[in-house]
């Protein structure tokens, strides 16, 4: 639900619950009058120990299966309030409250919950979702500029894989709409129907395949480079900035676009235009070529693969045309980081 009012929208549902618990990001301001959990986020914070903290909570609040979590802050915020939500006494409704533009149209909807485990993003999960996810541009005002970014990333992977039945507007697609989105000004008037077209298109998706066993993968576009690139930054933190979510989605669309010109034909005007976008806004990935093998060997581990040692990717043979379940070798993926570096 794309609103205004976040409180006219959540009194509808409040009516329904007796007991109602938040769950916050400490740097937000929430003024809602339940018992509050406050957590301060990072990348490193989405671990079991999070979830256990979060489970205390409830337990704390003698919270019942008939109960409400309200999860307000960014997607590991999300994430991880949500797996508490779907673990707790098997299962409790939950509604998020996203706060950031990379929540708003990624992590709060679709209902993959999790955090990271053994060095890899996401690899302990459920797939449980909200009962409702309320979605205001107001949270906007604030965001720094490379957390929009970061959220405008997954805004272009779902401009690639959209085919254009639910967001075409006068005959123009959404990936050309959000190639004219003024990412200098990052005005929210304009930003707000991008939204809720991103949105609709993830939806459709995941009603379409709630499990990811098929459709559904089209959504990991630029995810299986862009995964392991994020982890990269998150073990070498301490002499790296760590990479936002979505800067590694377009540097992992970088790499998987130009695989899908090299294997399937893919016309090269896309990749042409976010190599363009990402070098004016995102700047090139810190990684350099002597992180190749490691990034591979984490690509072979992650999650969306099949069979053990395999890479797995979605690429597409042009744009609205995801192509799942693409097993590329450790020589092709070294060719196309080689290219992402380059650049």
């Amino acid at each position: 639900m794309v609103c205004q009012d976040v409180h006219k929208a959540l009194a509808e549902w409040l009516k329904r619950y007796e007991q109602v618990c938040v769950i916050a990001d400490e740097a937000v301001r929430v003024d809602l009058p339940y018992p509050t959990l406050r957590i301060k986020i990072d990348e490193s914070v989405k671990s079991l120990e999070t979830v256990t903290e979060i489970w205390d909570f409830l337990f704390a609040q003698d919270m019942t299966r008939k109960g409400l979590v309200i999860a307000v802050g960014g997607g590991v915020l999300t994430d991880l309030a949500g797996f508490a939500a779907a673990t707790y006494k098997r299962g409790i409704d939950y509604i998020n409250i996203p706060t950031t533009l990379l929540a708003m149209v990624d992590a709060s909807s679709g209902g993959k919950t999790g955090f990271n485990y053994h060095g890899l993003k996401n690899s302990i999960g459920a797939f449980y979702p909200p009962v409702e996810t309320i979605i205001s541009t107001e949270w906007l005002k604030t965001l720094p500029a490379h957390e929009f970014l970061s959220g405008f990333g997954e805004m272009l992977k779902t401009g690639l894989i959209d085919n254009g039945q639910w967001t075409m507007d006068n005959g123009e697609c959404l990936w050309s709409r959000l190639l004219q989105y003024d990412l200098d000004t990052m005005p929210l008037d304009t930003l707000a129907p991008l939204i809720e077209q991103c949105v609709a298109v993830k939806e459709h998706i995941v009603q379409a395949d709630p499990r990811e066993t098929g459709l559904r993968k089209a959504l990991n576009l630029g995810h299986t480079f862009g995964h392991a690139l994020e982890e990269i930054s998150i073990q070498y933190s301490e002499v790296r900035n760590l990479m936002p979510h979505g800067y590694a989605v377009v540097y992992g669309l970088i790499a998987e676009l130009y695989l899908s010109v090299v294997k399937l034909g893919c016309p090269k005007e896309a990749l042409q235009q976010l190599t363009q976008l990402m070098l004016h806004y995102y700047g090139k990935p810190q990684c350099k070529c002597s992180d190749r093998d490691q990034l591979i060997t984490l690509m072979q581990h992650d999650k969306k693969n099949e069979r053990a040692a395999e890479i797995n990717c979605t690429l597409i043979q042009t744009i609205g045309h995801p192509v799942i379940n693409q097993e590329i070798t450790p020589e092709e993926a070294s060719e196309a980081l080689e290219y992402l570096f380059s650049l």
